[in-house]
């Protein structure tokens, strides 16, 4: 009687639950998932805890760069120079934009609407003169940061991608200063882009690739309505994907300091990314915006003489400063063959220049490399004395 009564009692007593699902027979341990606001317990303003709530997957990457860190020593200056070309390049998308409401990329209205701008628009010769002078102070600062990342072998070791792509961003910086040249369909942009578009064509498949850039086989209004597409459209799309891998590279790597810095004790010290660098930065942006406001007011760009295919080509005509080293280069090399040697050399050099990282063992080695440091040398003081050269010829 007893064992019955012992059987009947574990005959009522629950089942241990079976490990093994009756879904597909497959057991699923429970998953703990993470808090999609992790920081919602933290002590923040009302309208700080809103955004929090809201954006929360934002805060892991601003506590990323409050842990990135600079590091401080005599040529940490040069660090700032990436951030100004990147401040003219915002300015130049915001002017840019305001300019678009009242251009018309037309052989018959372009020059009108360019009058028009300037004259016309309240702040329009304003904006117009603040578009023209950030344009060349961001190739400026493009050229200032490349050098002085280069002399700092910056490029060095894991950093590779970022110096192509640095690269790739400057000569994107060079076609947009070519493209946009044209647009106010002004005699001497007309001319010189003329000049400009007839240099490929004595490389093998150069013509093909000017009629395609010109559409057709003299600059006209089809000239200017594809120099408008790409200096709006397709020339701004390349840079920004370009753009981002960049800032990417630039965060996920850090900023670097020159060889044996750091085994020499010559670092003096870091300081945070943000917001301690970050608002230096800003205050370089600040007197940057200053400057060419005070140039657009002292030192406007003139207007012309509006386009006229029909009429001879103006004494003097001329690329933009920013060119001036291969121009005079193609007229010191006017022999027979002569143009196609100088392209030779453009390329090669090119070439070599953004293979650096590929070719500078020593400077990945964490050791110095003069030759490396002679070759930019070399070519900066080519491009310094061949735009000194113009200057001089010209002015």
């Amino acid at each position: 009687m007893a064992e019955n009564n012992q059987n009947a009692m574990a005959g009522s007593a629950p089942a241990k639950q079976n490990p093994v699902a009756t879904n597909g027979g497959v057991y699923k341990p429970p998953v703990d998932r993470a808090d999609t606001n992790p920081y919602k317990d933290s002590r923040v303003t009302s309208v700080g805890a809103w955004f929090q709530e809201r954006f929360a997957v934002v805060i892991p990457v601003i506590d990323y760069l409050k842990k990135k860190e600079v590091p401080l020593h005599r040529h940490s200056v040069w660090y700032y120079f990436g951030g100004l070309t990147l401040f003219f390049f915002i300015v130049q998308v915001l002017t840019g934009l305001l300019l678009l409401q009242y251009y018309k990329p037309t052989e018959a209205e372009a020059f009108g609407s360019f009058v028009f701008i300037q004259q016309q628009v309240p702040y329009g010769w304003l904006i117009r003169q603040i578009h023209a002078w950030s344009a060349n102070a961001m190739i400026l600062m493009a050229f200032i940061h490349m050098f002085s990342t280069f002399f700092m072998k910056a490029y060095r070791k894991p950093r590779e991608l970022m110096w192509v792509s640095g690269f790739v961003l400057f000569v994107l910086s060079l076609a947009f200063g070519f493209t946009g040249y044209l647009l106010p369909w002004n005699e001497l942009a007309f001319f010189a882009t003329q000049v400009g578009t007839e240099v490929p064509k004595v490389a093998p498949g150069g013509a093909f690739f000017v009629n395609i850039l010109r559409g057709g086989e003299e600059v006209s209004g089809e000239t200017l309505t594809r120099m408008f597409s790409m200096h709006v459209v397709l020339l701004p799309g390349i840079l920004l994907i370009i753009l981002a891998v960049h800032l990417l590279l630039v965060q996920i790597l850090g900023t670097s300091a020159p060889i044996g810095y750091k085994e020499t004790g010559r670092i003096k010290g870091y300081e945070k990314f943000f917001p301690t660098f970050l608002a230096k930065d800003a205050v370089g942006w600040l007197i940057g915006f200053a400057i060419i406001v005070v140039l657009s007011i002292i030192s406007p760009w003139e207007i012309g003489v509006q386009a006229n295919p029909l009429a001879p080509a103006p004494l003097g005509i001329k690329p933009e400063w920013y060119f001036w080293g291969q121009f005079l280069l193609l007229k010191d090399f006017s022999f027979a063959g002569g143009e196609l040697l100088a392209i030779a050399l453009f390329t090669t050099a090119a070439i070599l220049w953004v293979c650096v990282p590929f070719l500078d063992g020593r400077a990945s080695r964490e050791e110095k490399s003069p030759f490396f440091t002679l070759f930019g040398l070399f070519l900066f003081i080519a491009f310094i004395v061949y735009t000194f050269r113009v200057f001089l010829l010209y002015y």
